[in-house]
């Protein structure tokens, strides 16, 4: 009597496709988490803007004053303003360190004034993300 195999030949062919599939999804896998890295596009998952709100008090040639009316606490060295799409890096602000809710802070121009606008576009970017936090419009003139 002949021993017969428990397998047959068909059956064999399953497990070394199986293991190619694997190796490639693994692969890709690989690929994909190395290469968001090396493009730098990991770095920038941690960087998202603070959650607040703002309100215009006041505004003129000279100074704008900018309400915190909610949110989380904000290092005011971490926003930029921005007048209709000029940023002023180097503008004063009032006052150092968290900009807490309830507190107005009044921006200043370095150079004595802003552009006069009647109807200027007035921004704040969290400048760490790059994101505008705060949009409004202000008479500047």
């Amino acid at each position: 009597m002949k021993p017969s195999n428990q397998s047959n030949a068909d059956d064999r062919a399953v497990s070394p496709v199986i293991g190619v599939i694997l190796m490639v999804a693994i692969t890709v896998i690989l690929a994909a988490v190395i290469g968001t890295f090396v493009l730098g596009l990991g770095d920038q998952l941690n960087d998202t803007a603070p959650q607040a709100s703002f309100d215009i008090d006041s505004s003129n040639s000279t100074s704008v004053n900018i309400t915190k009316t909610g949110g989380q606490p904000i290092p005011v060295g971490n926003l930029v303003l921005s007048i209709d799409g000029a940023r002023y890096d180097e503008a004063n602000t009032s006052i150092s360190g968290d900009w807490q809710t309830g507190v107005t802070v009044t921006y200043s121009e370095n150079t004595g004034t802003f552009p006069t606008n009647e109807d200027a576009t007035i921004q704040l970017i969290h400048d760490p993300s790059g994101n505008v936090i705060f949009e409004g419009t202000g008479d500047l003139s």
